[in-house]
């Protein structure tokens, strides 16, 4: 496959008569496509925030050194990312603002 994923020769699709959900014979021409196109919908990194399937998007900024330290010290003792308390602050941030 063109993204690097190889398909295992873990079926002999010549030899087997291995059938999709709609009853379609699977080959080698049919699962070329269907492993692509399954690799597609799978997106690599954590789920969406909001809707399933839409992208969440990315907040980005500096901090001093220092701040940093605290962040991660803190969500190592509160056993979670420093993003997710970074969006817990902001969140809380817009809540209370104006």
């Amino acid at each position: 496959m063109k993204d690097g994923h190889e398909v295992a020769p873990d079926v002999d699709l010549d030899a087997e008569d291995v059938r999709d959900r709609q009853g379609r014979r699977v080959t080698d021409e049919y699962a070329e496509p269907a492993a692509e196109e399954a690799l597609r919908l799978v997106r690599p990194g954590r789920p969406a925030l909001g809707e399933v399937g839409m992208h969440s998007p990315r907040v980005s900024f500096r901090v001093p050194e220092q701040v940093r330290r605290q962040a991660e010290q803190r969500a190592a003792a509160e056993g979670r990312s420093v993003s997710e308390i970074a969006r817990d602050a902001l969140e809380r941030y817009l809540r209370n603002a104006g």
